[in-house]
Order: C-alpha cells, then structure tokens, then sequence
C-alpha cells in the first residue's frame, strides 16, 4: 500500500523533474529555498539565476502528506517558507486535521498552540491568539468577519489546510483585530480523478457523511473541477443540546492559456443549534462541578444561520517570473437566534433568574485584491518585491432583544428547560414591559496600497521593508434613536523585518509590525474614538529540518494596544475616551511536521504575561484574566509502514493549561486532558479511525464567565469512528 508519506516522496519527484526540463531553479519568498536540478536535497545556494518562479503554485497538503508543509502565504501574500517568514506562523495540514477528527476552526483552535478557544458551542466560539481575538478570517487571502455570535466560525471540510499568523499585521489588512491573521487555503480542483467518502459515528450522539470529487472536466484537463459535501452532528452531552452543520463547496479552475488560470469556488454553511450558553455558579460564586448534562436554558433555544462565499481570482505568471492576481470574495451571512439562559447564580434554594436574548443578524462582505511579485537578481542573490492594492466593505445590520427576570423571580432547573417559548425580538420590538431593543446598522470600508520589499546583501541574510498607506471609515447608526456616527482618517502602516542564516538549518529572525483597529465607543460629543493601535516586537529562532519537513521555533514578544475606550470616573458619565492601554508580552516553542516518512508531531508551549497599564472597561480588560499563563499542546501519530503492523495507525495528545478566571471573579483550574487515535488502513482505498476523547474523563471547564452563565464544561470521555473509501 502507497503510504501518504510515500505520495509525498513521489511528488517531490515529480516538482524536481518539472525543473530540471525548464532549465530554471525555483525560487521562493525570500529567495533562499531552491530546488536543485537533480534528486539531491534541498540546499541554499549561493548564486541563482532567476527564470521563473514555479513555487508560487506551492502544492496542496492533501498531496504532499503528512503535518510537514515548509511555506505559507499569511501575512506574505507570495509563499514564504516558514523559517523565512519573520513573524510566528502555523499551519495545520489536512492529514492532521483528519488525525484528530476536527470539523471547525474552534476544535482546531483548542488543538494548536499558540491559540485559546473561550468555547462555546463548536462553530459559535472565540479564538484567540496573544490574548486578542481573531475577528475575521481569510479564505485564500481575502477576508470577511468572524465572530462567536453571528456563528460565523467557519467548518473545515472545504480547505486543505489552515495558516495561522500571531500578533498584529497590518500590510495586507490595516483594519483588524491585534491576534493575528487566519488563512483558510481551499481545497483545489486537481489534475486527475480523485474521490472518497467518509462516514462517522460516535458516542453522545456525533454523526457525519462526507463526499469529495474532484477532478478533470473536459479532455485537455484545461477544466478542472472540485465538489465537497459534508454533513456533522456534533456530540451533545448536555441535554437537549443538539449541534447540526452543513457545508456545500464547488470550485472550477480554468486555464486561459498556458500563463493563465481563473478560479471561481462557492461555499455555503448552515447551522441549527439547541444553544447552551453554560452553566452558573453556585451562591458563592463557585463552579458547580455537578452534573455535565445539566443544560441551564430553554428546551426551545434556537441558533440557525446561513452563509454563502464566492470567490474569484484571476492569475497570470509573467515571462522572468513575475506573477499577477486579481482576486475577490463576497460573503452573506443571515443568522437569527432566540434563547433563554441563566440569568444570576444558584441561590439556596437551587433556583435562579432566567435572562433571554433574540437577534436577527444580516452581514455583507466584500474583499478584493490586486497584487504584482516578482523576484529579481541583486547582489548576486535572489531578492523579491510585492506591489498591490485592495478594498474592503463590511455592512452588518443587527436587530436585539432582551430581558432579565422571564418566567417569575426565580426557577428550578426543570422549570427553565421547560420554560413558556417567548420571541424574545418580537416582544422587544412591540415595547413589552422590562425588554430592551436595540438596531443597529454598522459599515466598515478600508482601501489601501501595499509594497514589501525583500533584499539580500548577502546570501545569508534578508532584509524586508514594508509599507501599507490606507484609508478607513467606519458607520454606525442607531435606528432606534435615529443617531448616526462615522469617522473617518488615512494611515500609514510600516512593516519591517530580518532573517540571519546560520548553519543549513537555522535562522534568527526579528521583526515590527502594527496595525490599527477601529472603535464603534462615542466621546463625549457623540463622536466615534479613534482606532485603537496595536504594535509588536517579536524575534527568535527557526530551525528547518528534513527539507522543510519539520519546523521548530523559539520566539519572544512584546505587544502594546493603545487607545482603547474607558468609561471615565465620572458619576453618571456615558461616554468614553481612548486611553485603555494594554501590554502584553510572552515566549512560545513550536515544533511541527513529521520526523520520519511515518511520525508525524505537533507540539508547543505558550507563556503569557499580561499588564493593564491604564484601565478600559472591566468587560474587555478581564478578558485578559480568561488567558491562562501557560499552554501546552502536544499531538503525534505514527504510522506502520511494514511488517505485521503495516496499516496500523496510533496517535495521541495532551491539551493542558494553568488556571485561569474571568473578571466576575469565577476561578477555573487548571487542567490536562488526553486524547488518542487508532486507524488501519486495510488497503489503498479503504480505512477505518477510531478517535478516542478525554480518554481519563477529566472533569474541568475549559471557560469561565460571570456568575449566571458562559462556564463552560469539558466534553466527557467519547469516541468517533470513521470509515472512508478512496476511489
């Protein structure tokens, strides 16, 4: 049987030859990786002479196999190694996203490191990253909204693997939030006929089907198409809790001409969920570590949205290696939601207030982007320069509800999961008694100019300059009051960067970035504040093994976040004014990829240490508070290539955290829990998988909110199977 390690060798094969009949040597990034003319590794070389630059079409991780993938396009816009790269960069593979059994960017998130997930239901979490929300994502670059609320956490079966940039980076998106960039890169129509199917079934209820075609569409193969349908019920431990998601993508690539491709794909996404927003507290404010299945809310909580993405990208390589796109993605996304929750800690008596909530949310984005690279010969080495412009458009309209003190003073637990149905919204909008209502239309718009500019004075060390001029307006209109407020400014986003050489294997790297964030808080003039700023410091140590195989990184950092909006001391004020301050600093170690043709390894520690320099609000300084100081995540699997155990496949992992709270003074623990895998491979098309969840049944939270809601227990033990069948 052909190992998916042993694909990767062959395609290595294949990207040798394809160069070697062009006469070029292929270059990348920053110009230091080449593939040599002939089977020998991959080395840096001291003199290139540039011809093309084939590495742009960096292969899919389905193809090459195995977590080792050696570059990445976040934050660079061209593929970059990884140890090129001078900021802190992950990425996930699609092997091991299908190791671990992960559907949605919040599972991953709880498996990477470097990341923390405030959970919620999967698909409606928060994910960070250095203490800092990722408040939109991107799909082959282009980016749209991302928040817990809206469920617009995306689901994974559509990408062939996520990219993951830390801490501020404004040059390609000015306008965002501190944590960092998410890139989602899409599974690709390929050259030849592939297809398999896959069914799932688990304990507490976990089910899924999932079919991938892909393949030629015409004789000439100039016409390529790609189909993913999937189907996931998540595991619904607390009762009444239930958790369905749909996902539909197509894709076509078409090849204009020799130079000359066009993409076009469209994802759509549903979700229905029974919502559990968590558990309160007992009367002291302790975490009650009773029931895991007790569901505090209604028994007629509902979540349901809708979302559709098309995308289009044009791209044309130019003769000496140059390489043009123009690409767009256009996102809508409906979600409405009515539940019921805790609404104040347990009293003496086992009971407690019920709070609800009710929205309607409409959202469109709209990302286009247009950018010129090219690498180009200096100093007898390869250099590399990015040009480029794009826009950017998000309109959300939200319509809310809510109320404190439904159904009577208090209620048992029974009485709350069998609560009267309410409209919480439609209540709110006809004036009912203690309901409050809020519609709101809000408008974000940025359009800038970027260049980055990589230069190399000697081959072993790259100097990057960047530069991003841009200007944003953000809108927000009160339909309720007939109040309405925009602020717009220009910026000018420096980015600046080095990777030293030394050895074969390892590189120092030190490097600045910033980035803004618009704030929809109002002075006391009724006037938005200014956009909060955010800057980083970061520098360490690459390591690149096995020819780009496995990646390690030692790294530091320090980042301050200015301007956020506080409520001044000032009896009965209603205003804000920017002068929160934040700094937050850290360390993390990373080692990701495989180590042999048949273990594979994710691991990383993660340290952070934050400081309130100058208050902002108690809600977004205590999220602060919900970032434990250390994190270690650790995943591995080894594959049995011969012998009686040829098929065998065993992986296992450990999540684990210190303690952590949340500004209502709700206190977690620590805590570790293990998870394990066994799958065999009975021939080249079919496999079976087995993962097995908290395998020791750890009982812990991995979130904690105020004393009414938001503590979030674990998962308890449970286990997935899967069957897939490759055509």
């Amino acid at each position: 049987m052909e190992t998916k390690h042993n694909q990767m060798i062959m395609l290595r094969g294949r990207r040798l030859s394809m160069a070697a009949a062009g006469g070029a040597l292929v270059v990348m990034g920053m110009g230091q990786n080449v593939l040599a003319q002939s089977s020998d590794p991959v080395v840096r070389l001291d003199a290139i002479t540039v011809e093309g630059n084939r590495y742009y079409e960096m292969p899919s991780s389905e193809e090459t196999g195995g977590y080792g993938i050696d570059s990445a396009t976040v934050g660079t816009k061209t593929p970059a190694t990884l140890r090129d790269n001078p900021q802190s960069v992950s990425v996930v593979t699609r092997d091991a996203i299908d190791d671990q059994s992960l559907v949605t960017l919040d599972q991953l998130g709880r498996h990477t490191p470097g990341m923390r997930v405030l959970s919620n239901d999967n698909g409606r979490s928060s994910i960070y990253a250095r203490g800092y929300e990722y408040d939109e994502y991107s799909i082959d670059g282009l980016p749209a909204p991302m928040s817990s609320i809206s469920g617009s956490v995306p689901s994974l079966p559509a990408y062939d693997r996520v990219e993951i940039m830390r801490g501020p980076s404004g040059l390609f998106n000015n306008t965002s939030e501190m944590g960092g960039v998410v890139n989602l890169v899409r599974k690709r129509p390929t050259d030849e006929f592939q297809a398999h199917v896959q069914g799932n079934l688990g304990t507490e209820y976990q089910r899924g089907a999932q079919l991938d075609v892909a393949g030629p569409m015409n004789e000439d193969g100039s016409i390529r198409g790609r189909v993913v349908a999937d189907h996931s019920e998540h595991a619904r431990f607390v009762d009444y809790n239930d958790n369905k998601q749909d996902d539909i993508y197509a894709a076509l690539d078409i090849d204009l001409g020799e130079s000359t491709t066009l993409g076009l794909g469209f994802l759509h996404n549903s979700k229905d969920i029974v919502v559990n927003n968590g558990q309160p507290t007992d009367s002291d404010g302790k975490l009650l570590y009773g029931s895991r299945s007790d569901f505090y809310g209604a028994r007629w909580n509902n979540f349901d949205s809708s979302s559709n993405d098309w995308i289009a990208e044009l791209t044309h390589s130019f003769a000496g290696g140059g390489v043009g796109q123009l690409a767009a993605r256009y996102s809508d996304r409906e979600a409405d939601y009515n539940y019921a929750f805790g609404g104040s800690a347990l009293d003496s008596n086992q009971e407690l207030a019920v709070a609800a909530i009710g929205s309607d949310i409409d959202q469109e984005a709209l990302s286009v982007d247009a950018s010129y690279s090219k690498p180009f010969e200096l100093f007898d080495n390869v250099n590399e320069f990015v040009i480029g412009t794009n826009f950017k458009r998000y309109d959300t309209d939200n319509k809310s509800g809510s109320v404190r003190g439904l159904g009577g003073s208090t209620v048992t637990l029974d009485e709350l999961n069998n609560l009267s149905f309410v409209d919480v919204l439609d209540e709110a909008i006809a004036g009912m008694s203690g309901y409050r209502y809020s519609d709101t239309k809000s408008s974000l718009e940025e359009t800038g100019l970027y260049a980055k500019l990589t230069l190399r004075p000697i081959q072993s060390l790259a100097l990057i300059a960047g530069s991003r001029a841009s200007r944003y307006k953000v809108e927000e209109t009160n339909r309720v009051s007939g109040e309405s407020q925009d602020r717009s400014d220009t910026a000018f986003i420096p980015y600046a960067g080095l990777v030293l050489d030394f050895g074969r294997d390892h590189s120092l790297y030190a490097s600045y970035s910033q980035v803004l964030k618009p704030q929809t808080s109002t002075n006391a003039d009724g006037e938005l504040l200014e956009a909060r700023e955010g800057d980083q410091y970061e520098f360490g140590i690459k390591g690149s093994y096995f020819d780009g195989d496995l990646n390690a990184r030692a790294s530091a950092f320090r980042l301050y976040d200015e301007n956020r909006a506080a409520t001044p001391d000032i009896p009965g004020a209603n205003y804000s004014v920017a002068v929160g301050k934040m700094r937050i600093q850290g360390a993390e170690l990373e080692v990701s990829g495989s180590l042999t043709e048949n273990w594979d390894l994710i691991a990383g520690y993660t340290y952070l240490d934050t400081e309130v320099e100058q208050a902002s609000t108690t809600r977004d300084d205590g999220i602060f508070l919900l970032m434990p100081r250390n994190q270690l995540k650790v995943w591995s699997q080894y594959g049995f290539g011969y012998g009686l155990l040829h098929g065998l496949r065993l992986g296992g992992g450990v999540t684990a955290m210190s303690s952590f709270s949340s500004s209502s003074g709700v206190e977690a623990p620590g805590y570790a829990v293990v998870d394990a895998m066994i799958g065999y491979d009975f021939n080249k098309n079919l496999s079976a998988q087995l993962n097995l969840n908290n395998v020791f049944d750890r009982k812990y939270y991995n979130r904690v909110g105020g004393v009414n809601t938001f503590n979030m227990v674990g998962a308890p033990a449970n286990a997935v199977a899967s069957l897939r069948y490759d055509f």
